[in-house]
């Protein structure tokens, strides 16, 4: 059998974890790449104001479902029972009720936001967007079993046409109406056709209203640590874009939303590739059980590290030349936030490769200890840098709160031998020397970023 046989047809751990890396890898290019035509198309129907609006819309959404996660998906890839339909339909009502909570949590939270933000405005963009959420919420258990077992394939074909369902649907209410409305109702469209195509196209029994009470404690047992993880996990991915955002003028957080659509490429594909195939590889192939293990993941690190990392380091050297190629010259200060935000982004990447090992291992209170950690550094890094100097030293207080961490990242991943000090050394040498070439070589559109002042 031919070695590109064995790769499509194989059963081992590596063969299974690879053809799902590889699928998913694909899948997220082919998104991203239209993603990026449709920004492409809708930075000249819209306007830069609109670009930071919607990413306030995006940010509460996000706020909202992660202040909310009850670890269902980790805990259906990562339990003895993941596979148990009495234990996938209790997981399944756990998650209408949240998404039912959340939309009404949204309507209380509409007028708060608006005020924060001084956005009037956003007392009706909001509680149409949070739609998604209660949809969201009805969206089958197949989608995380196929996860668990590492069948990427249907996911990630979904995906990519649940992607260009709300493109076309962004692209031609922005033609006809040239409203913050065609982002908005383009969200909506695009979760129903998610949904649709999960229950019409994913193999697999339709889940049913169940409350199984062994199901229920475990999932909540376990998913407690995962709530306040993820409470954590907004601040760590979201605490720029509350803060930026309510510091800049909404013009200057669109253009720094559009920079951050392009420079959170390689943390973008890292999170989507580690979440699902770190978890079932872990669980399989415990790194403390044996130095073969430890080999194997080693090499999938490694591999992973490199194509992240040159990603990233690409995007560090050539973002103004991007941002000059492809958008009009109001999107031009971008760039320079394009390359700071891919040098500072290098230290989380490295944290993405094996953080998830705890929750391979079951072990979500340390998980949530680390990321308490990561959450408190980040805030303080954000703020203390807002504070003085502007949005530059906001973007470097986030980075230097991720090397930070680093310490209470041993500390957890040694527990379950994951830690792999040779491979994060070369990691961080190769990262610094190479983003502070990247600053040094762009330096003008990097220091004009101070001039964006207080909206």
């Amino acid at each position: 059998m031919s070695t590109l046989s064995r790769f499509a047809t194989g059963n081992s751990l590596m063969q299974r974890a690879l053809r799902s890396s590889a699928i998913t890898v694909l899948g997220f290019g082919a998104s991203q790449i239209i993603r990026l035509a449709s920004n492409l198309i809708l930075t000249r129907l819209l306007f830069p104001e609109a670009f930071g609006m919607m990413a306030i819309v995006s940010v509460f959404l996000m706020g909202l479902a992660m202040f909310s996660d009850v670890g269902v998906g980790p805990a259906i890839m990562g339990s003895k029972r993941g596979d148990e339909r009495d234990f996938l339909d209790t997981a399944w009502t756990i998650q209408i009720i949240r998404g039912l909570s959340l939309w009404v949590v949204a309507l209380a939270l509409t007028w708060p936001i608006a005020l924060f933000y001084q956005e009037p405005d956003l007392v009706w963009y909001l509680p149409v967007a949070a739609l998604t959420l209660l949809i969201n919420g009805f969206n089958p258990t197949r989608l995380e079993t196929a996860n668990r077992h590492m069948q990427a394939g249907r996911v990630t074909l979904i995906e990519v046409a649940t992607q260009v369902v709300g493109i076309i649907v962004a692209v031609a209410l922005a033609f006809v109406f040239q409203s913050v409305w065609a982002l908005v109702v383009s969200g909506i469209a695009a979760a129903l056709a998610h949904l649709v195509m999960l229950n019409a196209f994913l193999p697999g029994a339709r889940n049913r209203l169940r409350w199984e009470r062994p199901a229920a404690q475990e999932l909540i047992t376990f998913g407690k640590w995962i709530f306040l993880s993820t409470l954590c996990g907004f601040a760590i991915g979201q605490a720029d874009k509350v803060f930026i955002g309510r510091y800049l003028s909404l013009a200057d957080f669109g253009l720094y939303n559009i920079a951050f659509f392009l420079a959170s490429f390689p943390f973008m594909l890292g999170g989507m590739v580690m979440r699902r195939l770190l978890i079932p590889v872990y669980r399989e192939s415990p790194p403390a059980e044996s130095a073969a293990n430890f080999a194997r993941l080693r090499k999938m690190r490694g591999a992973a590290s490199a194509g992240l990392f040159g990603m990233a380091v690409l995007l560090a050297f050539g973002g103004v030349w991007l941002v000059d190629l492809m958008y009009d010259a109001r999107y031009l200060a971008a760039g320079g936030i394009v390359v700071l935000i891919a040098v500072v982004q290098m230290p989380a990447l490295v944290i993405m490769t094996v953080d998830q090992a705890a929750l391979a291992m079951g072990d979500s209170r340390r998980f949530f200890v680390l990321t308490l950690a990561r959450a408190v550094l980040v805030v303080a890094g954000i703020l203390g840098g807002l504070a003085l100097a502007g949005l530059p030293g906001a973007l470097v207080g986030q980075g230097l709160a991720n090397l930070a961490a680093y310490p209470v990242l041993v500390w957890l991943i040694r527990r379950h031998g994951a830690w792999d000090p040779a491979l994060d050394a070369a990691c961080a040498t190769i990262g610094g020397v190479l983003g502070a070439l990247a600053i040094w070589l762009n330096w003008e559109a990097v220091a004009a970023l101070a001039q964006m002042s207080p909206g």
